[in-house]
């Protein structure tokens, strides 16, 4: 028996498809279970970028320390005022979900900003699109889009050797899983 089960009703990512609608930007307060915190030498480049060419909104901010970024539900960065940022991106990277649709207009807007900024789009191996950006304050972003499951498709075959098996028809199998964990 697999330990992995069908999680998909506590996500805001949508199914994946071409006609995936992307998730209303999310202005809850929330406690974030997660979130990342980035340095940046010029609060109001950096700001432009991630909204502009990233697709974010100012949730707050405290003028000239701090601004809270966010897309969808569980997409929080916080940009923090730095003296400097690094010369180059790390080889560490984060990475946001978005839908197929939002990937060209989004390697559109970060190369409109910076054309050096963008690498991809590329399909993956676990049946992704995926673009990497990097931000002002050099920070690696990769957006993530899930293409539309295949289950004859070779990037199926590739998760099924991993013990991943074809997604059921629909969300809403945890029941009785998150319980007993």
């Amino acid at each position: 028996m697999s330990d992995y089960y069908n999680a998909f009703e506590i996500s805001p990512v949508p199914d994946p498809g071409p006609d995936a609608v992307a998730p209303e930007p999310f202005r809850g307060i929330y406690g974030m279970p997660a979130f990342v915190t980035i340095p940046a030498s010029d609060l109001a480049e950096s700001v432009d970028f991630w909204i502009r060419g990233l697709g974010f909104f100012e949730l707050f901010s405290i003028p000239g320390t701090l601004v809270h970024l966010r897309r969808w539900a569980f997409q929080d960065v916080l940009l923090v005022s730095a003296p400097s940022v690094p010369e180059q991106a790390p080889s560490m990277s984060v990475s946001f979900a978005c839908v197929l649709n939002q990937i060209d207009p989004l390697v559109e807007a970060c190369r409109a900003l910076n054309p050096s900024s963008v690498d991809g789009p590329r399909d993956t191996f676990w049946n992704t699109r995926d673009v990497e950006v990097v931000t002002p304050e050099n920070a690696r972003v990769v957006f993530t889009a899930a293409k539309p499951f295949d289950p004859s498709s070779q990037e199926a075959r590739n998760l099924e050797a991993i013990g991943i098996t074809a997604p059921s028809a629909g969300r809403g199998d945890n029941e009785g899983h998150a319980s007993s964990r």
